[in-house]
């Protein structure tokens, strides 16, 4: 793992649910409709979750880029 990561916590507080739980079940390729029938979360609500965590990681995969790039032309 490294230092910089999406911050799981703030999202769970959002959404009021576990995010590091949806995060392993998506992973083990469980999908929404298993999830939320055993989580007890709307499908909406679980794409809103996803769409939240891909955008998070989008965003710093971009903030990594642009710092290594900064560092290439110095």
């Amino acid at each position: 793992m490294r230092g910089e990561e999406i911050d799981v916590k703030s999202i769970s507080r959002k959404y009021r649910t576990n995010v590091s739980r949806l995060i392993r079940a998506w992973k083990k390729g469980l999908s929404d409709m298993e999830i939320a029938s055993t989580t007890g979360i709307d499908p909406a609500t679980l794409n809103r979750i996803r769409s939240d965590i891909e955008m998070a990681h989008r965003r710093l995969r971009l903030a990594r880029r642009k710092d290594l790039s900064h560092l290439l032309y110095l």
